[in-house]
């Protein structure tokens, strides 16, 4: 099978992944680091969620160059929910581009030494070609976690905790978790969270 072809099963998988088998979205934590902007109504447009992230991943760029300030024996990671918050999945989902300013702040976190982890609810079956669109959009791919069969039976705000702590038993630390759903974030194992919109649910 093509990329190409591989790309369009990709896209059909992904929106049967996020319809049928994620877990509801949990409330949100009492006192988030980054809140998204809300939206106005259940319609937005592309220009607005980009403007939306901009503003929301803002802070994450100024957190990483502060904690990565000075050299230290610890080895950083920043751990990245895939849909919607790395490719641009709901309003291009056969292509999948990545999203500007989340592309930029990876690049950026891997300049100064982060590790950029990705920990999605997609099927690990179909990891190759998620590292191929991750790859293309320009992102560094050190780790790529996606769910086997067994991990269905989980909720995904567990499993991606889960994934986590594997991450620091590693011996890596979090310091950044980023996603557009309460359930990349919740369930600790991150110094800090960096929420991106997806007006409630919309873009999940």
């Amino acid at each position: 099978m093509s990329i190409k072809a591989k790309l369009v099963v990709t896209a059909a998988l992904t929106a049967a992944i996020t319809a049928g088998l994620a877990a509801p979205a949990v409330a949100a934590p009492a006192a988030p680091v980054v809140a998204a902007a809300p939206a106005a109504s259940s319609a937005v447009t592309e220009q607005q969620w980009l403007a939306d992230v901009t503003a929301a991943i803002a802070p994450a760029r100024a957190y990483v160059e502060q904690r990565t300030a000075e050299s230290t024996d610890e080895r950083p990671a920043i751990v990245f929910d895939i849909d919607n918050t790395t490719l641009a999945t709901h309003f291009h989902p056969f292509t999948m581009p990545g999203i500007s300013p989340v592309v930029e702040l990876a690049q950026y976190a891997h300049s100064r030494g982060v590790a950029l982890i990705f920990v999605t609810a997609r099927l690990d079956f179909i990891d190759p070609v998620t590292r191929h669109s991750l790859a293309e959009a320009g992102y560094t791919v050190d780790e790529l976690r996606g769910r086997d069969l067994g991990d269905l039976f989980e909720p995904v705000q567990q499993y991606k905790t889960d994934e986590r702590i594997k991450v620091e038993n590693e011996g890596y630390t979090i310091i950044a978790s980023i996603g557009n759903n309460w359930t990349d974030l919740g369930g600790g194992h991150a110094e800090r969270t960096f929420k991106l919109p997806d007006y409630n649910g919309l873009l999940s």
